[in-house]
C-alpha cells in the first residue's frame, strides 16, 4: 500500500500547512486593514497639519479605497494567472515603501495621490491571500477553520487601529501611522516567503486593462460627484457625476464587447453570490462610514483626545479581535446563511442606537451599546461572507470571486465615506453630551442600508445551506487544484 493512501485506498489528508505560513497572510491582510482604521483617529491631526475641509479629509480615505476598490476586479484574475504567491508579495513591499512616502508627505492632496498607491498594493494582497488560503486549505472544514483565524487576526486590526491611532498621533503626529506599516510590511514578506506559501498559476481569463482604467475612471468621478454635492458645489457636481455617467458607459460597452470583462460573469452568476456581494458591500458602507464620522464628532465637536477617541471605539473593535472564531466554527456546522443575516441585523440595530444616541445627546453608554452590537455584527458578517464567496465560486476561480467580493466591499467603503461625510460640519468643541443632529442622520442611514442587505440576504437564493452530512454547504468543495 502507498504511503499516500489510507487501508481504504483513497488518498490521505492532505498535510496540514507551516502555521507560520497562515501567519504571514493574515498578517499582510492585518497591514491592509490596519491603514484604514489607524487613519480614523488620525484625521483631526492631519487636518489641522496639511490644512483641507471635510472634503479634503474624505479624498485621504477615498484615494485609498477608490484605487483599492477599483483594482480589486483585475486583481483577482491577476492571482488566478500569474500565481497568487508573487501578486501577495509584490503587493506587500510596495505598500511599505508607499507608507514610508505617505509619512513624508508635506501637502494633502500629495497624500491623496500617495493613498492611492497604498489602495493599489492592498487590492494585490487581498484576493491573492484568499486564493492563497483555499490553495493551502482544499478541505472544507480546514479552510472554513483558517479563515476564521485569518478574519481574528485581520480583526484585530479594527481592535487595534484606533488605540494604536491614538497612541501614535499623541506621541509623534499623524506621520507616525504610516510609519508603522513599514516593520509590519518586513515581517510579513519574511513569513511568507520560500516555497511554503505558493499557489501555482492557472489558466484563467486574461486582464482588459482599458475596461480596468474605466472602471477606476467610473468610481472616482462618481466619488468625486459625491463628495463635491456633500459641499454643495453645485457646478463640480454636475461635472463630475456627467463624467461619470459617461465613464459609466464606456466601461460597459467594453464589458458587453470583452473576450476578457473586468466583472466575471461568471462569478456574479453563481448561485447565491448576489445576495453575498450585496451583503458584503453594505457592510463596507456601514463601517469605513462610522469610523469615519465618528472621530470627527468626538475630537472637533465633543473634545475627546485621539488616545480617549481610541478607548471609545473599544466596544466596536474588541468584539472583531476574538468574535470570527466563533463564528468560523457556526460556518462550519451550518453554513454562511445564518451568521450572515445575523451580523446585518446586528449592524443595522448598532447604527439605530448609536444615531439615537448621537441625536439627543445621551451619555456615551447609549453610544457604547450601539458601537458594541456593530461590532459584533461585523464580526459574524465578514467571516462568513468570505467563506460562502470562495464555496460558492466557480471552480478555478476563487481569486477572481475574491477580487469581485472584497471590490464591492471597498466600493461599499468609499460610498460610505462620500455619503456619511456629507451628513458632517466640522466646528469647535462644543462640550461633550451635545447632540448633533447631522451625524445622528448619517449613523441612521448607515442603519437603513444594513437592513435592507438583511433583507435582500432572507429573500435571495443563498445556495449556502448544508444539507445533513455536510459541514460547509452543498457546494463545499477545492477551490484550486493543482
Amino acid at each position: 500500500m502507498s504511503p499516500e493512501q489510507n487501508p481504504y485506498g483513497r488518498p490521505a489528508p492532505a498535510p496540514e500547512p507551516k502555521p507560520y505560513a497562515l501567519a504571514g497572510i493574515a498578517l499582510g491582510y492585518f497591514m491592509v486593514l490596519l491603514d484604514m482604521t489607524v487613519l480614523s483617529v488620525a484625521e483631526p491631526d492631519l487636518s489641522h497639519a496639511l490644512g483641507g475641509s471635510v472634503a479634503g479629509l474624505q479624498w485621504a480615505v477615498t484615494g485609498y479605497t477608490v484605487a483599492f476598490g477599483a483594482l480589486l476586479l483585475s486583481a483577482g484574475a491577476a492571482a488566478d494567472r500569474f500565481g497568487a504567491h508573487r501578486l501577495f508579495r509584490g503587493g506587500v513591499a510596495v505598500f511599505g515603501a508607499g507608507s514610508l512616502l505617505c509619512a513624508a508627505a508635506q501637502g494633502l492632496w500629495t497624500l491623496v495621490v500617495l493613498r492611492a498607491v497604498l489602495g493599489a498594493a492592498a487590492a494585490a494582497c487581498v484576493p491573492s491571500s484568499m486564493a492563497l488560503i483555499a490553495r493551502l486549505y482544499p478541505d472544507p472544514a480546514r479552510r472554513g477553520r483558517a479563515v476564521a483565524v485569518w478574519a481574528a487576526v485581520s480583526g484585530a486590526a479594527l481592535a487595534a487601529g484606533p488605540i494604536a491611532g491614538g497612541l501614535l498621533v499623541g506621541l509623534a503626529g499623524w506621520r507616525a501611522v504610516f510609519l508603522v506599516n513599514v516593520p509590519i510590511a518586513a515581517l510579513t514578506l519574511a513569513l511568507v516567503s520560500g516555497n511554503a506559501v505558493r499557489c501555482p498559476a492557472a489558466p484563467g481569463r486574461g486582464i482588459d486593462r482599458t475596461g480596468q482604467a474605466l472602471a477606476c475612471a467610473a468610481l472616482a468621478l462618481g466619488t468625486d460627484a459625491l463628495i463635491a454635492l456633500g459641499g454643495r458645489h453645485w457646478a463640480h457636481t454636475a461635472w463630475s457625476f456627467g463624467a461619470a455617467i459617461a465613464a459609466g458607459g464606456l466601461f460597459a460597452h467594453r464589458e458587453a464587447r470583452s473576450a476578457s470583462p473586468v466583472l466575471p460573469t461568471a462569478v456574479l452568476r453563481a448561485p447565491g453570490m448576489a445576495s453575498m456581494l450585496l451583503a458584503g458591500a453594505a457592510v463596507g458602507f456601514t463601517l469605513t462610514g462610522v469610523l469615519f464620522v465618528l472621530p470627527l464628532l468626538l475630537q472637533q465637536r465633543l473634545g475627546y483626545s485621539a488616545v480617549g477617541t481610541g478607548l471609545a471605539f473599544l466596544p466596536m473593535t474588541l468584539p472583531t479581535a476574538f468574535n470570527p472564531l466563533l463564528t468560523g466554527r457556526v460556518v462550519a456546522r451550518t453554513g454562511p446563511r445564518g451568521p450572515v443575516l445575523a451580523g446585518l441585523c446586528l449592524l443595522a440595530a448598532g447604527g439605530a442606537v448609536m444615531g439615537a444616541a448621537v441625536g439627543t445627546g445621551t451619555p456615551y453608554p447609549l453610544l457604547a451599546a450601539g458601537l458594541a452590537a456593530s461590532g459584533f455584527g461585523v464580526s459574524f458578517a465578514l467571516p462568513a461572507l468570505t467563506t460562502a464567496v470562495v464555496t460558492l465560486a466557480p471552480e478555478g476561480a476563487a481569486g477572481a470571486a475574491g477580487g469581485v467580493f472584497n471590490a464591492l466591499r471597498q466600493l461599499g467603503a468609499t460610498l460610505g465615506v462620500a455619503v456619511l461625510g456629507a451628513f458632517v460640519t466640522v466646528g469647535p468643541h462644543q462640550g461633550t453630551g451635545r447632540a448633533d443632529r447631522g451625524v445622528a442622520g448619517a449613523l441612521l442611514v448607515a442603519a437603513a442600508v444594513c437592513a435592507a442587505a438583511a433583507l435582500a440576504a432572507a429573500r435571495g437564493r443563498s445556495g449556502t445551506r448544508s444539507r445533513p452530512g455536510e459541514r460547509n454547504g452543498p457546494r463545499a468543495r477545492t477551490v484550486e487544484r493543482t
